[in-house]
């Protein structure tokens, strides 16, 4: 019999190790299922992604040669289950050796078999002496983190919590925790579609880290804003809430649709244009622009654990030359005295304060550091520079946030 939650896993597995591809990209991929299947198929490939090199250490002393990336993801998702997802012994390895078969690899169901058993006789104690926040980390990103690396990696290690904002005035739903910072917090697992007042358009999914860079621009009514890629709406939305006339800007036509639908449903305006940021321009300059500029999204690994495993160096340097083509145009398209935002969920230092210093360096900007007033409810994400700079590892008590870097700059 057919298992559709492995059969899907094993197929989202493969396409983000051996294709590349985005774990969103293969879920969208995936032929018609049941809701609850695919939802426990990406569970259970995100684990296989969250702990890979754990996974594969304790694999390693029962093989005897290195098999085949297929067979290799098939024992992934039987060990994941074992050490990480409490499923029974039998079913573990039953399903497994079931999914070979299905998967046309027959020849090595006995392999899988043998192997499998022996990961369930040593149990969860198989892990205890790994250093397992260091093994699940590609080495390029372990050095890029420096000194916060292992708090890094070890919040990497567990499902993100569900976070929320809510529209002004809404009242904290029922199992939610409302955070320092406004955001409101549910456990890991939520269903967001299960939340009161979701569907109606009340509040909208934005982690407490990715909450702040809007809520640093300080959005007055009345003020004329511009958000640059904003897609899918989170910050948008915040920046209508305060009472602005927001011109959002995002170029990719379908993320156009998912912006322009999601502030429908919260019942929210804003002039929406499908347009590249670094060559579109204003009649008049904007009181405040927003960048949220493409990055690399290691700041997300917690969420999007395929980060860690389709990114790579190169990308960093391509994407930053990205980033400060973006910056100069925002701080063409504000009025003098204008304020801009520029923010990335990125933990690489290469997308921060040195996407800073080259803006500056190319004049126009100078940087204004945010007040320690301004971050009273984290100060420890207060760089001494005046920067913003969150990552996993804070809030450890709470469940963690993304990473994320943000600064101010003002035109002169």
């Amino acid at each position: 019999m057919s298992d559709p939650t492995r059969e899907s896993a094993f197929d989202l597995l493969t396409a983000v190790l051996e294709k590349h591809r985005t774990l969103e990209q293969a879920l969208d991929a995936l032929p018609a299922q049941e809701p609850r299947d695919r939802a426990a198929a990406h569970r259970l490939a995100a684990a296989v992604l969250r702990r890979m090199g754990t996974l594969d250490a304790v694999l390693e002393p029962f093989l005897r040669k290195e098999p085949p990336e297929p067979v290799r993801n098939i024992l992934r998702i039987g060990a994941a289950g074992l050490l990480l997802l409490d499923t029974p012994g039998h079913a573990a390895v039953a399903t497994a050796v079931t999914l070979a078969k299905r998967k046309g690899l027959t020849p090595f169901a006995g392999l899988i078999n043998a192997v499998l058993r022996k990961v369930a006789t040593a149990g969860t104690g198989a892990m205890d002496d790994l250093d397992s926040a260091r093994l699940d980390t590609p080495v390029w990103l372990w050095t890029a983190w420096g000194p916060s690396a292992r708090a890094i990696a070890t919040a990497h290690q567990t499902e993100a919590p569900l976070d929320v904002t809510l529209k002004p005035g809404g009242a904290v739903p029922e199992g939610g925790e409302l955070l320092p910072t406004g955001s409101v917090r549910f456990p890991a697992g939520t269903r967001v579609a299960d939340i009161p007042g979701f569907e109606a358009g009340d509040m909208w999914v934005q982690d407490a880290a990715a909450a702040l860079p809007a809520q640093l621009l300080a959005a007055q009514p009345g003020e004329k804003i511009a958000d640059l890629c904003a897609a899918p709406g989170g910050k948008t939305a915040q920046l209508v809430a305060a009472g602005a006339i927001v011109t959002a800007i995002e170029r990719d036509p379908a993320r156009i649709e998912r912006l322009s639908a999601n502030l429908q449903r919260w019942g929210l305006h804003a002039e929406v244009i499908n347009a590249d940021a670094t060559t579109w321009r204003p009649w008049t300059g904007f009181d405040a622009v927003l960048l949220d500029a493409p990055c690399s999204a290691t700041g997300t690994i917690r969420r999007h654990p395929d980060v860690a495993r389709v990114k790579r160096l190169r990308e960093v340097q391509t994407v930053s030359q990205a980033q400060d083509e973006l910056l100069e145009a925002a701080v063409a398209m504000l009025r003098p005295g204008g304020r801009l935002i520029y923010a990335v969920c990125s933990l690489q230092p290469e997308e921060g304060a040195p996407r800073i210093e080259a803006a500056i360096a190319r004049g126009g900007v100078r940087l204004e550091p945010f007040r320690p007033e301004e971050l009273a409810a984290l100060p420890q994400a207060l760089t001494k520079e005046g920067y913003l700079r969150t990552h996993p590892g804070l809030w450890k008590e709470r469940g963690g946030m993304d990473g994320f870097f943000a600064a101010r700059l003002i035109k002169v």
